[in-house]
Protein backbone atom coordinates (compact mmCIF):
# COMPACT_ATOMS: atom_id res chain seq x y z
CA UNK A 1 0.00 0.00 0.00
CA UNK A 2 1.28 3.58 -0.88
CA UNK A 3 1.43 6.12 1.46
CA UNK A 4 -0.19 9.64 0.30
CA UNK A 5 3.06 11.78 0.13
CA UNK A 6 1.84 14.62 2.34
CA UNK A 7 1.59 12.37 5.02
CA UNK A 8 4.98 10.14 4.31
CA UNK A 9 6.85 13.96 4.60
CA UNK A 10 4.35 14.39 8.15
CA UNK A 11 5.57 11.05 9.71
CA UNK A 12 9.00 11.27 8.43
CA UNK A 13 9.60 15.12 10.31
CA UNK A 14 7.88 13.21 13.59
CA UNK A 15 10.24 10.70 13.91
CA UNK A 16 13.06 13.02 13.35
CA UNK A 17 11.88 15.73 15.52
CA UNK A 18 11.37 12.18 18.28
CA UNK A 19 15.00 11.45 17.52
CA UNK A 20 16.06 14.92 18.50
CA UNK A 21 14.56 14.85 21.62
CA UNK A 22 15.85 11.40 22.44
CA UNK A 23 19.48 12.59 22.11
CA UNK A 24 18.72 15.78 23.86
CA UNK A 25 17.76 13.97 26.68
CA UNK A 26 19.97 14.15 29.90
CA UNK A 27 21.33 11.07 30.98
CA UNK A 28 19.89 9.90 34.32
CA UNK A 29 22.58 9.71 36.91
CA UNK A 30 23.17 6.18 39.70
CA UNK A 31 22.01 7.68 42.00
CA UNK A 32 22.38 4.28 44.28
CA UNK A 33 22.70 4.80 48.01
CA UNK A 34 26.38 3.67 48.64
CA UNK A 35 26.65 0.66 50.71
CA UNK A 36 26.38 0.98 54.99
CA UNK A 37 29.49 -0.40 56.28
CA UNK A 38 28.64 0.50 59.77
CA UNK A 39 29.58 2.61 63.30
CA UNK A 40 32.76 3.51 64.46
CA UNK A 41 33.38 4.91 67.76
CA UNK A 42 37.15 6.69 68.16
CA UNK A 43 37.89 8.33 71.72
CA UNK A 44 39.47 11.64 70.59
CA UNK A 45 41.94 13.62 73.08
CA UNK A 46 41.97 16.95 72.38
CA UNK A 47 45.23 17.54 70.08
CA UNK A 48 46.19 18.93 66.51
CA UNK A 49 46.55 15.01 65.30
CA UNK A 50 43.04 14.21 65.61
CA UNK A 51 42.41 17.38 62.67
CA UNK A 52 41.69 15.11 59.56
CA UNK A 53 38.88 13.26 61.43
CA UNK A 54 36.80 16.80 62.47
CA UNK A 55 37.57 17.47 58.88
CA UNK A 56 36.25 14.07 57.27
CA UNK A 57 33.25 14.73 59.61
CA UNK A 58 32.73 18.57 58.59
CA UNK A 59 32.56 17.84 54.87
CA UNK A 60 30.76 14.14 55.30
CA UNK A 61 33.78 12.35 53.76
CA UNK A 62 32.61 9.53 56.24
CA UNK A 63 29.15 9.29 55.00
CA UNK A 64 30.34 9.38 51.69
CA UNK A 65 32.14 5.85 52.46
CA UNK A 66 29.15 4.41 53.92
CA UNK A 67 30.45 4.58 57.58
CA UNK A 68 29.00 6.63 60.70
CA UNK A 69 31.89 7.30 62.86
CA UNK A 70 31.05 9.24 66.73
CA UNK A 71 33.79 10.97 67.95
CA UNK A 72 33.87 10.59 71.53
CA UNK A 73 35.65 13.38 73.49
CA UNK A 74 37.97 12.22 76.60
CA UNK A 75 39.98 14.29 78.57
CA UNK A 76 43.44 12.18 79.15
CA UNK A 77 45.39 9.30 77.15
CA UNK A 78 44.45 6.72 80.75
CA UNK A 79 40.16 8.01 80.16
CA UNK A 80 41.17 6.84 76.03
CA UNK A 81 42.76 3.55 77.28
CA UNK A 82 40.04 2.29 79.75
CA UNK A 83 37.37 3.26 77.10
CA UNK A 84 38.96 1.14 74.67
CA UNK A 85 39.80 -1.82 77.39
CA UNK A 86 35.76 -1.85 78.00
CA UNK A 87 35.35 -2.41 74.55
CA UNK A 88 33.31 1.36 74.80
CA UNK A 89 35.75 2.88 71.92
CA UNK A 90 36.58 1.23 68.85
CA UNK A 91 39.93 3.87 67.83
CA UNK A 92 41.64 6.23 68.88
CA UNK A 93 45.14 8.19 67.95
CA UNK A 94 47.88 6.66 70.18
CA UNK A 95 51.36 5.69 69.99
CA UNK A 96 53.21 2.30 69.25
CA UNK A 97 54.09 2.20 72.89
CA UNK A 98 50.46 2.64 73.76
CA UNK A 99 49.74 -0.83 70.83
CA UNK A 100 52.72 -2.63 72.56
CA UNK A 101 51.19 -2.32 76.21
CA UNK A 102 47.92 -3.26 74.87
CA UNK A 103 49.25 -6.25 73.43
CA UNK A 104 52.03 -7.45 76.02
CA UNK A 105 50.05 -10.60 76.79
CA UNK A 106 47.84 -11.01 73.81
CA UNK A 107 47.07 -9.09 70.58
CA UNK A 108 44.20 -6.41 71.41
CA UNK A 109 45.08 -3.32 69.16
CA UNK A 110 46.60 -3.15 65.79
CA UNK A 111 47.80 0.12 64.57
CA UNK A 112 46.40 1.15 60.92
CA UNK A 113 48.23 4.46 59.72
CA UNK A 114 50.62 7.52 60.67
CA UNK A 115 48.07 10.39 62.36
CA UNK A 116 50.94 12.46 62.59
CA UNK A 117 54.33 12.51 61.70
CA UNK A 118 57.13 15.30 62.26
CA UNK A 119 58.05 16.94 59.44
CA UNK A 120 60.53 19.60 58.62
CA UNK A 121 59.71 22.42 60.49
CA UNK A 122 57.02 20.52 61.88
CA UNK A 123 57.61 19.31 65.23
CA UNK A 124 55.79 17.22 67.29
CA UNK A 125 57.14 17.10 70.59
CA UNK A 126 60.00 20.02 71.91
CA UNK A 127 62.15 20.01 74.63
CA UNK A 128 62.01 23.67 75.74
CA UNK A 129 64.19 25.40 78.38
CA UNK A 130 62.69 28.03 80.48
CA UNK A 131 63.81 31.73 79.29
CA UNK A 132 65.05 32.30 82.69
CA UNK A 133 67.64 29.25 83.04
CA UNK A 134 69.98 30.67 80.34
CA UNK A 135 69.77 26.60 78.66
CA UNK A 136 69.96 27.27 74.13
CA UNK A 137 71.17 23.71 73.12
CA UNK A 138 70.81 20.00 73.88
CA UNK A 139 74.54 20.22 75.65
CA UNK A 140 73.24 22.69 77.98
CA UNK A 141 71.21 19.91 79.92
CA UNK A 142 73.43 17.73 80.62
CA UNK A 143 72.49 16.55 84.10
CA UNK A 144 69.57 18.85 84.15
CA UNK A 145 66.09 17.88 85.44
CA UNK A 146 63.79 17.62 82.23
CA UNK A 147 59.93 17.45 83.33
CA UNK A 148 58.51 15.05 81.63
CA UNK A 149 55.28 12.24 82.30
CA UNK A 150 57.66 9.10 83.27
CA UNK A 151 56.65 5.94 81.51
CA UNK A 152 55.19 7.64 78.01
CA UNK A 153 55.73 8.72 74.44
CA UNK A 154 57.28 11.93 76.34
CA UNK A 155 60.01 10.38 78.24
CA UNK A 156 60.59 7.73 75.13
CA UNK A 157 61.08 11.24 72.82
CA UNK A 158 63.35 12.97 75.46
CA UNK A 159 65.21 10.46 75.85
CA UNK A 160 66.04 9.28 71.91
CA UNK A 161 66.65 13.13 71.24
CA UNK A 162 68.78 13.58 73.66
CA UNK A 163 70.84 10.71 73.01
CA UNK A 164 70.94 11.53 69.22
CA UNK A 165 72.53 14.84 70.25
CA UNK A 166 75.61 12.89 72.03
CA UNK A 167 74.34 12.73 75.57
CA UNK A 168 74.50 9.50 77.65
CA UNK A 169 71.79 7.98 79.75
CA UNK A 170 73.72 9.10 82.87
CA UNK A 171 73.39 12.79 81.62
CA UNK A 172 69.87 12.61 80.76
CA UNK A 173 67.60 13.74 84.00
CA UNK A 174 63.68 13.55 84.01
CA UNK A 175 61.74 14.60 86.80
CA UNK A 176 57.87 13.54 86.64
CA UNK A 177 55.49 16.00 86.34
CA UNK A 178 52.53 14.49 84.66
CA UNK A 179 50.57 17.41 83.82
CA UNK A 180 50.69 19.19 80.99
CA UNK A 181 49.27 22.88 82.28
CA UNK A 182 52.21 22.49 85.52
CA UNK A 183 54.60 21.75 82.97
CA UNK A 184 53.71 24.57 81.02
CA UNK A 185 53.13 26.68 84.42
CA UNK A 186 56.54 25.81 86.04
CA UNK A 187 58.92 25.82 82.72
CA UNK A 188 56.97 30.20 83.14
CA UNK A 189 58.00 30.39 86.91
CA UNK A 190 61.44 29.13 86.16
CA UNK A 191 61.11 26.55 89.09
CA UNK A 192 61.34 24.19 85.97
CA UNK A 193 64.70 24.57 83.82
CA UNK A 194 63.56 22.47 81.19
CA UNK A 195 60.14 20.57 79.85
CA UNK A 196 59.01 18.59 76.98
CA UNK A 197 55.36 19.87 75.66
CA UNK A 198 53.42 18.68 72.32
CA UNK A 199 52.83 21.46 69.54
CA UNK A 200 50.66 23.35 69.57
CA UNK A 201 51.22 23.81 73.72
CA UNK A 202 54.74 24.21 72.66
CA UNK A 203 54.56 27.01 70.80
CA UNK A 204 52.55 28.51 73.39
CA UNK A 205 55.02 27.75 75.52
CA UNK A 206 57.52 29.79 73.04
CA UNK A 207 55.44 32.37 72.66
CA UNK A 208 55.85 33.13 76.40
CA UNK A 209 59.22 33.19 76.98
CA UNK A 210 60.44 29.78 76.75
CA UNK A 211 63.26 27.93 74.57
CA UNK A 212 63.25 25.48 72.29
CA UNK A 213 66.66 24.06 72.95
CA UNK A 214 65.15 20.57 70.22
CA UNK A 215 62.55 18.95 68.89
CA UNK A 216 61.76 15.97 66.79
CA UNK A 217 61.43 17.43 63.64
CA UNK A 218 65.31 16.60 63.71
CA UNK A 219 64.71 12.57 64.17
CA UNK A 220 61.25 12.30 62.97
CA UNK A 221 60.94 8.48 63.58
CA UNK A 222 60.43 8.50 67.50
CA UNK A 223 57.82 11.37 67.57
CA UNK A 224 55.07 10.27 65.52
CA UNK A 225 51.05 9.50 66.72
CA UNK A 226 49.29 6.58 65.09
CA UNK A 227 45.49 5.51 64.60
CA UNK A 228 44.66 2.25 65.81
CA UNK A 229 41.73 0.11 66.34
CA UNK A 230 40.46 -2.82 68.27
CA UNK A 231 41.61 -6.21 66.99
CA UNK A 232 38.14 -7.60 67.20
CA UNK A 233 36.79 -4.45 65.58
CA UNK A 234 39.52 -5.06 62.82
CA UNK A 235 38.73 -8.78 62.07
CA UNK A 236 34.50 -8.37 62.23
CA UNK A 237 34.17 -5.32 60.32
CA UNK A 238 37.63 -4.34 58.08
CA UNK A 239 35.43 -2.56 55.69
CA UNK A 240 34.18 -0.11 57.97
CA UNK A 241 37.63 0.39 59.26
CA UNK A 242 38.98 0.63 55.21
CA UNK A 243 36.13 3.03 54.74
CA UNK A 244 37.48 5.25 58.01
CA UNK A 245 41.09 5.44 56.18
CA UNK A 246 39.91 6.31 52.80
CA UNK A 247 37.53 9.35 54.37
CA UNK A 248 41.30 10.06 56.47
CA UNK A 249 43.34 9.61 53.21
CA UNK A 250 40.93 12.75 51.56
CA UNK A 251 40.53 14.98 54.42
CA UNK A 252 44.53 14.67 54.98
CA UNK A 253 44.33 15.53 51.58
CA UNK A 254 42.44 18.71 51.95
CA UNK A 255 44.27 19.98 54.86
CA UNK A 256 47.55 19.67 53.21
CA UNK A 257 46.07 21.97 50.17
CA UNK A 258 44.73 24.53 52.28
CA UNK A 259 44.71 24.33 55.82
CA UNK A 260 43.63 28.01 56.50
CA UNK A 261 40.05 26.95 55.44
CA UNK A 262 39.87 24.72 58.47
CA UNK A 263 40.32 27.26 61.62
CA UNK A 264 36.82 27.62 63.05
CA UNK A 265 37.63 23.85 63.06
CA UNK A 266 40.60 24.66 65.19
CA UNK A 267 39.13 26.64 67.36
CA UNK A 268 35.79 24.77 68.03
CA UNK A 269 37.10 21.44 69.05
CA UNK A 270 39.88 23.34 71.01
CA UNK A 271 43.15 21.65 69.02
CA UNK A 272 45.24 25.46 69.08
CA UNK A 273 45.20 27.76 72.47
CA UNK A 274 43.07 31.05 71.55
CA UNK A 275 45.88 33.30 71.44
CA UNK A 276 47.73 31.19 68.53
CA UNK A 277 44.64 30.81 66.34
CA UNK A 278 46.26 33.48 64.02
CA UNK A 279 49.85 32.57 63.80
CA UNK A 280 49.76 28.75 64.21
CA UNK A 281 50.52 26.53 61.32
CA UNK A 282 48.78 23.89 60.91
CA UNK A 283 51.64 20.96 60.19
CA UNK A 284 51.57 19.10 56.98
CA UNK A 285 49.81 15.68 57.60
CA UNK A 286 51.48 12.39 56.61
CA UNK A 287 49.64 10.47 53.20
CA UNK A 288 48.85 6.39 54.36
CA UNK A 289 51.09 4.67 55.45
CA UNK A 290 52.03 2.65 59.07
CA UNK A 291 55.03 2.53 61.68
CA UNK A 292 57.77 1.38 60.22
CA UNK A 293 59.49 -2.10 62.04
CA UNK A 294 62.96 -0.33 62.89
CA UNK A 295 60.33 1.85 64.39
CA UNK A 296 58.44 -0.53 66.35
CA UNK A 297 61.34 -1.77 67.29
CA UNK A 298 63.08 0.92 69.04
CA UNK A 299 60.43 1.82 70.68
CA UNK A 300 59.87 -1.98 72.30
CA UNK A 301 63.39 -1.63 73.47
CA UNK A 302 63.34 1.49 75.60
CA UNK A 303 60.14 -0.03 77.26
CA UNK A 304 62.43 -3.54 77.75
CA UNK A 305 64.99 -1.05 78.97
CA UNK A 306 62.75 1.00 81.36
CA UNK A 307 61.73 -1.99 82.56
CA UNK A 308 57.83 -1.41 81.73
CA UNK A 309 57.35 -4.50 79.40
CA UNK A 310 58.74 -7.96 79.51
CA UNK A 311 57.07 -9.68 76.35
CA UNK A 312 58.80 -9.26 72.90
CA UNK A 313 55.15 -7.77 70.95
CA UNK A 314 55.22 -8.73 67.78
CA UNK A 315 55.45 -6.03 65.08
CA UNK A 316 53.65 -8.33 62.38
CA UNK A 317 50.72 -9.13 64.46
CA UNK A 318 50.36 -5.67 65.81
CA UNK A 319 51.11 -3.33 62.73
CA UNK A 320 48.36 -3.93 59.94
CA UNK A 321 49.06 -2.01 57.01
CA UNK A 322 45.98 -4.11 54.59
CA UNK A 323 43.19 -1.74 54.91
CA UNK A 324 44.95 1.43 54.00
CA UNK A 325 43.25 2.64 50.31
Amino acid sequence: MRIARPLFFTLLVLSLMVAACAAAAPEVQDESPVENVGTLKIAVLPIIDTLPMYVAEAEDLFAKYGLTVELVPVASAPERDQLLAAGQADGTINETLAVMLFNKDAVQMQAVRYALRPAEGYGHFFILASGKSGITDAQGLKGVEIGVSQGTVIEYVTERLLQAEGLTADEIKTIAVPKIPDRMALLGSGELAAGVLPDPLASLAMSQGAVNVLDDSKYPEYGFSIYSFRKDVVDTNPAAVSAFLAAIEEAVTLINADPTQYTSLLSDKGLVPPPLLETFQVPPFPAGAVPTEAEWNDGLAWLTEKGILSADVSYADSVNDSLLP
